[in-house]
């Protein structure tokens, strides 16, 4: 063990035979140590300089060694401090009280020197790994962090010139002559193209907002939502001229409208990309005793198992030819839901559609 490197280990028992052992078998290996006597000046080296590891004799005289322990494991400092007990005390009992009060090991005297070291080297090896996970997992959360950041402003940034270039041309596209096939095809795709990048990027935005968004719930007028998710897909209801059975009336569940909405425009999407030719959709609700279940129900050619699994995340899609989609929409339904309380999942055979379903808490 190098210099730099040198572990510093606290002794503290009350015989003195027992110091100068111990004490000896840890320097032999590189460990710095410090020796006390008794519970009092334990605390006293421990408060001046933090150590990596103490090993506590139980019995000693006014102060024992479960007073210490719990002194130390109350003090914000020391808490994590790992503190092997010591002791000529082996009954089962004092073994429960030992670990109850956040010792990490346990050995009787007479103890072996080797089975000394094996567990001294054990449990710092575990605090050094223990500390090397934190610092990675901190790095990792200032990174992803940054990572969200700089989404959220390449994407809001986005925003702005792409404005300008659908505006461009849709102007172009109206403006064209219409008996140029080959360019108002052009223009088609352009178009389409534009609105699709303007779809990811709103995506994008909405799963960032989520992940940081704290909202409060409320009870939910699902017909309204139902409908504005409807006219949000007033592009797709056009070219899909599908067949859509709805409720006169829905029950009232709670949830935050706007994200609910993004649920409906999610599942109707979808339906009407991969329902049949032309699609029909069954929309509705039953009531559970846990909540509400809102469903949408197609006429597509339905998912295996495997499909039905690689469903919900993230940026997958089902079909590359039909589909326009870009595998973010369903993986938005199972941020939203985890957020509202709610379930969600799909139900579907080979050949007779699907049924995408969620489900929000009556109050």
């Amino acid at each position: 063990m190098s210099h730099d490197m040198k572990k510093t280990v606290v002794i503290v028992d009350d015989t003195p035979e027992n110091l100068r052992l111990l004490a000896q078998i840890l320097s032999e290996q590189g460990y710095r140590v410090r020796s006390a006597p008794n519970g009092e000046r334990a605390i006293a080296t421990i408060q001046k300089e933090r150590p990596d590891l103490i090993l506590l004799d139980i019995v000693m005289p006014e102060m024992d060694g479960f007073e210490v322990c719990r002194w130390l494991k109350e003090d914000e400092r020391f808490k994590d401090i790992p503190i092997i007990f010591i002791s000529a005390l082996n009954e089962v009992f004092d073994k429960v009280a030992a670990f109850s009060i956040g010792a990490v090991d346990y050995i009787t005297k007479p103890f072996q020197i080797e089975e000394v070291l094996a567990r001294v080297h054990t449990h710092l090896s575990l605090v050094e790994m223990r500390e090397t996970f934190q610092a990675q997992n901190q790095q990792l959360h200032d990174q992803n962090r940054e990572l969200e950041a700089f989404a959220h402003t390449v994407a809001h940034d986005l925003k702005s010139p792409l404005a300008v270039l659908v505006g461009s041309l849709e102007l172009l596209r109206s403006d064209a002559d219409p008996a140029d096939d080959q360019a108002l095809k052009i223009l088609g795709l352009s178009t389409n193209a534009a609105h699709k990048m303007n779809s990811i990027i709103d995506e994008l935005l909405l799963l960032a907002s989520i992940r940081k968004e704290e909202v409060q719930t409320a009870p939910i007028e699902m017909g309204s939502v139902v409908e504005q998710a409807f006219t949000r897909l007033s592009h797709m209801v056009n070219r899909y001229q599908p067949e859509v059975i709805a409720p006169n009336t829905w029950p009232i569940a709670h949830g935050y409208a706007p994200w609910v909405e993004e649920v409906w425009v999610n599942y109707l999407s979808n339906g009407l990309k991969y329902g049949g030719q032309p699609p029909i959709l069954e929309l509705g609700a039953v009531q559970q005793p846990d909540g509400i279940c809102f469903y949408v129900k197609d006429n597509g050619k339905g998912l295996d198992p495997d499909g039905q699994l690689r469903l919900f995340t993230e940026f997958t899609r089902l079909d590359k030819i039909r589909a326009q989609g870009h595998g973010l929409g369903l993986s938005i339904v199972r941020r939203i839901m985890d957020k509202l309380g709610g379930n969600f999942g799909v139900e579907s055979t080979p050949g007779q559609g699907s049924f995408f379903y969620f489900t929000l808490p009556l109050n």
